[in-house]
């Protein structure tokens, strides 16, 4: 059995998503769920896959993995998830794994093939075209259509007074600068914290940074909009890369001392090199762009003299339905207001959203597929 649906389609690499009328399997397997998506956040991930820059992922593809919506069907095995919820969803991962029983899925052994394999984990694709042909998946969830067919790993329930326009980008964007700076670095009271690029994983780790006590907040972006933005959030201070050399700016800022902590959200080399550079003596760096550009470091003189490190974070080693209901707890209670960083656009106008994206334009761009909903 399959659902005709609609769905945005990437057919080669640079190709522009396509609006087409895809089938989904609407016959959901033991542990899957059918989800019919209210709204999707577009994450720059999505557009690393578009370009190419996100290494070899098979097309045709669905993107899309910001989603939030409502459960149409659940699998015989699938508990804890009831038809009607709504859900938020996020990465995939195998929960069998040595790192998921260890409480780490973000560190899931199989966590490349699940989410980037563009097959279901029993090999069957989610969608096909009208004459058979396979269009793969991506995250397991592939957001960008009015339904989906996804793992019940990716799925967390939230409350129906939670309003699905908004929450999707928790999902991944947000969840990974937040996550980062709650799970990993965990900054303590008092310390201090460089952001570098102000889209929507710094700004949620902005966020993170200001809600975990940091002393000291710098943001570093070349637009002065973003850096605006940034104050309002909780930066406590913003520094504009293309006026002033950020390094210098940080240590004045600093008394000399550099950071304790710094985030670069941008993948571009130079400006992950300064991140390193801004660190103060035992200081430490998480780069997070997806990139294919490199880091150049010198390790003693970058890093051994001073006792610096760069840790890698992916989707910041978030267990994804602990982490959701606590960025909106905190939501709710006015210490993480993400949805100032959003603006809407119809599911028709994805190109549009995707450039104001690149562009700079809009932090968060969330995609409408059922303008019908309200909470």
């Amino acid at each position: 059995m399959a659902k005709e649906v609609q769905a945005a389609v990437v057919e080669a690499t640079n190709g522009a998503f396509e609006i087409k009328n895809v089938l989904v399997d609407d016959q959901p397997g033991p542990n899957e769920v059918l989800v019919h998506i209210v709204a999707s956040g577009i994450c720059h991930s999505d557009e690393a896959v578009r370009v190419g820059d996100a290494g070899a992922i098979p097309l045709p593809i669905v993107l899309g993995h910001e989603g939030a919506g409502i459960v149409e069907k659940v699998g015989g095995s699938v508990t804890g998830i009831n038809v009607g919820d709504h859900v938020v969803l996020s990465y995939d991962y195998d929960g069998t794994c040595d790192n998921c029983l260890a409480g780490m899925p973000a560190s899931c052994e199989n966590w490349t093939v699940l989410n980037m394999g563009g097959r279901r984990p029993n090999g069957d694709a989610t969608f096909t075209t009208k004459k058979g042909q396979a269009v793969g998946n991506f995250f397991n969830q592939s957001s960008f259509s009015t339904t989906t067919l996804v793992q019940d790993r990716n799925v967390t329930v939230v409350g129906k007074d939670v309003d699905l326009r908004k929450v999707g980008p928790l999902g991944c964007g947000f969840v990974t600068g937040s996550g980062t700076v709650f799970n990993t670095l965990k900054p303590e009271p008092g310390s201090t914290m460089a952001i570098f690029g102000t889209g929507a994983v710094g700004a949620g780790a902005l966020m993170a940074a200001k809600i975990a006590g940091c002393s000291q907040i710098i943001s570093v972006d070349i637009k002065p909009n973003r850096l605006a933005t940034a104050k309002e959030i909780g930066a406590t201070d913003t520094v504009n890369s293309a006026e002033v050399d950020p390094v210098k700016a940080i240590k004045d800022l600093t008394g000399g001392h550099g950071v304790d902590y710094a985030v670069d959200t941008t993948g571009i080399s130079s400006v992950m090199k300064q991140s390193v550079d801004a660190l103060g003596i035992n200081g430490v760096m998480a780069p997070l762009a997806v990139s294919p550009k490199e880091l150049s470091l010198v390790p003693f003189g970058d890093l051994v003299a001073e006792q610096k490190s760069v840790v890698g974070v992916l989707m910041g080693n978030a267990v994804p339905q602990i982490e959701i209901k606590r960025l909106i707890n905190f939501w709710q209670k006015g210490l993480y207001p993400f949805d100032k960083l959003e603006k809407t656009f119809k599911f028709s106008e994805i190109n549009q959203a995707d450039q104001a994206s690149t562009s700079g334009a809009v932090i968060k761009p969330v995609l409408i597929m059922d303008e019908d909903y309200s909470v």
